[in-house]
């Protein structure tokens, strides 16, 4: 049996490390395939601690030229999982 996540658990975690970054976050209510920046107005900063917390949960190096593949929670979880196999 793998110990590798399934998409709800990677979309559970990274829903915590937004909530580290934007902590009046209501996962409930973020549309999973709008721009989190547009949901949540994140400035540059707050998003680059996000995918730097999103790494180190994760194990996984995000580089800057994949951000734009990465804007929405669903195109997260989705990035992930194909990292994670």
């Amino acid at each position: 049996m793998s110990d590798r996540l399934d998409p709800t658990a990677i979309r559970a975690r990274v829903l915590d490390e937004l909530a580290r970054v934007v902590p009046e976050l209501e996962p409930d209510t973020l549309p999973g395939n709008r721009p989190i920046r547009d949901e949540l107005d994140v400035d540059s900063m707050d998003l680059l601690n996000f995918v730097i917390g999103l790494s180190k949960a994760f194990g996984l190096d995000i580089p800057e030229a994949d951000y734009k593949r990465i804007a929405t929670v669903d195109a997260l979880v989705e990035y992930i999982d194909r990292r994670l196999r």
